[in-house]
């Protein structure tokens, strides 16, 4: 069966009025599950968030169903996220997979750091995203499905594990994993962390501005920290390197809405901290993808464009030691 006929099939349990879909469409973008977009006959918008028959799954991407259960659980809270209306059974005949409903926004960085329709919402993203975190962060643990938990020392970890098996040679990733390693501060209350909080995951409305946050895959247990600093990693800026959080914002306001919004303490030297692993981590990623290429494994041209960015990773993070010189 495929994806438009089991959908059809489906109709009817998404929404009392409905009988079947109209234009069910598969989406660009997504680099490890399928987006769908349909609509139903009664005029609902929904998307289909699936994991590909045969499809891998990286060892840190969590089950759809848990994605589906922590887009329950923040919406309390006050995060903007979508509302789920169905997480797919194994007769539904779609695999892995859960429905929700279709924000109205725009995910493409470049767009909302440059393009005029987002001026107007632009000056207020920032303190938004603190905000927003900040309602993430205090989402209650108990009643969470089981989440990885990680802190400053085992993510450092983790990733010099993953360059040392490339056997690179890269002199400013060595220098910031000493540098970083000398740093790491301890994880003191484990809160829940979105884990890619950062332009490509966060739909913003020009009239309404950030109206959702997407892809909950990597969600875990960690510092708040983590999320703030990611958000601010030079490549999620689209040219707008002024503008430190998101291409959009500034230190200050991102930090400051946090902390109205009753988020912990985060102090700049703690953010800075977690924006340097950040693009540390960015780098690696960069780089596994470039020897991917060059090994012939995936031979793609986004992985090979991807993988050039590596030694941007290298100039924003010798900046950043330089900073803290």
């Amino acid at each position: 069966m495929d994806v438009s006929t089991a959908l059809s099939a489906l109709a009817p349990r998404l929404s009392p009025g409905a009988t079947t879909t109209i234009g069910a469409r598969r989406l660009s973008g997504g680099a490890s599950q399928e987006t769908w977009a349909f609509d139903l006959d009664d005029g609902t918008p929904l998307i289909l968030r699936r994991r590909p028959p045969g499809g891998s799954m990286s060892a840190a991407a969590l089950p759809l169903s848990t994605e589906a259960a922590l887009l329950a659980a923040v919406s309390p809270q006050g995060a903007p996220v979508p509302e789920v209306v169905h997480v797919c059974e194994p007769a539904d005949g779609l695999g892995e997979a859960y429905v929700m409903r279709r924000l109205a926004g725009e995910t493409l960085g470049k767009r909302i750091v440059r393009d005029e329709a987002f001026a107007g919402v632009r000056p207020g993203l920032a303190r938004r995203c603190g905000q927003v975190l900040a309602a993430i962060h205090a989402t209650p643990l108990d009643g969470l499905p089981p989440l990885e938990t990680s802190d400053a020392a085992s993510e450092l970890a983790r990733y010099e594990a993953v360059y040392r098996q490339s056997d690179a040679k890269r002199p400013v990733f060595e220098a910031a994993f000493r540098w970083l390693a000398g740093r790491a501060p301890p994880l003191e209350r484990p809160v829940l962390v979105h884990g890619d909080f950062r332009n490509g995951n966060l739909m913003i409305s020009p009239e309404a501005g950030l109206v959702g946050v997407l892809d909950w895959e990597l969600a875990h247990l960690g510092d708040p920290a983590e999320d703030l600093g990611w958000i601010c990693v030079n490549s999620w800026r689209f040219g707008q390197w002024r503008k430190p959080v998101g291409g959009f914002g500034d230190y200050q306001d991102l930090l400051d809405g946090h902390a109205a919004a009753g988020g912990a303490p985060v102090s700049l030297d703690r953010l800075l901290f977690w924006q340097a692993l950040g693009s540390l981590k960015w780098g690696v990623m960069c780089l596994m993808m470039y020897l991917s290429f060059a090994s012939g494994a995936d031979r793609s041209i986004e992985r090979a464009m991807i993988g050039r960015r590596a030694s941007e990773t290298e100039i924003d993070l010798a900046l950043l030691m330089e900073r803290a010189a």
